[in-house]
């Protein structure tokens, strides 16, 4: 028997890459109810028709506004916190937008979760609040800051348990340059890349659910989880995807975007300090100090100075080879090499 039978889950952002992947997952489970929390009415018509399915229910809402997220909140006792603004540029230009969806949004999420006696919530973050130096990796990092306050202020004996995961590149989820690539090979255009030497962290969707999973089982209150991971360079992973696609396709050197960093951290060398590495994970627990300024400021730890980030530039490198075995885990490429029939709408590309 698992932790979710006859229980109900929420998923805020659930019409998007990871709320689909996390649902599909949950399906096949013994729990009693999803319940899909979004703004895009289109794509909940779209995954309802598609699912048919009266486990799941559907609420139209967003996480700014805290009286729909409380009314999809009652009788919940997990949640998973998808709902986000994730796309650099356009976080970039519109930097408010990002602070009220990802730091004011999840911070009403988190609230009214508590309020309802939640029993556990899991936040989905990114690789992009290490080192921040964008405007989505930043409202990021403080949306991390909020569920990890919060959970450290709730203590371990709390009804509700707040722990956050943080994932690199989610192969072909929406908005990610893999299905770009593909577009372009199929239309004969160049394949455009910002810098061939820049690295990403690979991992797939499923694996990205193994790790929601993970914390909901194992997450303590103020946990940061982190899943370990190959990487690659983007000359690699263009030589993989025309390799698989028997292409012979121009692949053009732009220059790397406004604010997009040369490599991925996944783990400051500050969090890899107090890390504890369980096997394919690394848990991050919370610093359970309090605001006494004297204990704060003058306990340092030496060994943070010795210490690597865990970035995609250090971690396992897969060649062309490795690539192509990971690409052939995507749904919609197995599909295009006609290795597996057509079993969905394009649009989700990511499985």
């Amino acid at each position: 028997m698992s932790i979710f039978k006859d229980k109900t889950l929420l998923i805020t952002g659930g019409t998007g890459s990871f709320g689909n992947a996390v649902l599909r997952r949950f399906l096949n489970s013994d729990i009693k109810e999803i319940r899909i929390f979004s703004r895009d009415e289109k794509k909940q018509d779209d995954m309802r028709h598609q699912l048919q399915n009266p486990k799941v229910k559907f609420y139209i809402g967003n996480i700014r506004d805290r009286q729909s997220v409380d009314g999809a909140m009652r009788g919940v006792d997990y949640v998973f916190s998808a709902a986000a603004l994730k796309q650099v540029p356009s976080c970039e230009f519109f930097p408010l937008q990002a602070v009220e969806t990802n730091v004011i949004g999840t911070d009403n999420v988190l609230e009214s979760a508590i309020a309802h006696g939640v029993k556990n919530v899991v936040v989905l973050s990114t690789d992009k609040a290490a080192y921040p130096i964008n405007a989505m990796g930043i409202s990021k990092a403080m949306m991390e800051k909020i569920a990890i306050a919060k959970g450290r202020a709730l203590g371990e004996e709390a009804t509700t348990t707040i722990c956050c995961t943080r994932y690199g590149n989610v192969m072909a989820s929406r908005g990610s340059v893999i299905p770009l690539w593909v577009d372009q090979i199929k239309s004969g255009k160049p394949i455009t890349i910002t810098d061939p030497h820049m690295t990403r962290f690979m991992m797939t969707l499923d694996d990205a659910v193994d790790l929601v999973m993970y914390a909901f089982e194992h997450g303590r209150n103020g946990d940061l989880f982190v899943q370990k991971a190959p990487a690659a360079t983007l000359e690699v992973l263009a030589e993989a995807l025309k390799e698989l696609y028997h292409a012979d396709t121009e692949v053009k050197t732009i220059g790397t975007r406004h604010g997009e960093k040369l490599y991925e951290t996944l783990v400051t060398r500050e969090e890899m300090a107090k890390a504890i590495d369980m096997d394919n994970y690394y848990r991050i627990p919370c610093d359970t100090r309090d605001l006494n300024y004297d204990k704060f400021f003058t306990e340092g730890n030496e060994d943070v100075s010795k210490i690597e980030d865990y970035h995609s530039h250090n971690t396992a490198r897969l060649d062309v080879e490795g690539m192509k075995k990971l690409l052939l885990k995507l749904r919609f490429i197995r599909e295009d090499l006609g290795l597996e029939e057509k079993a969905k709408s394009p649009e989700i590309r990511s499985e």
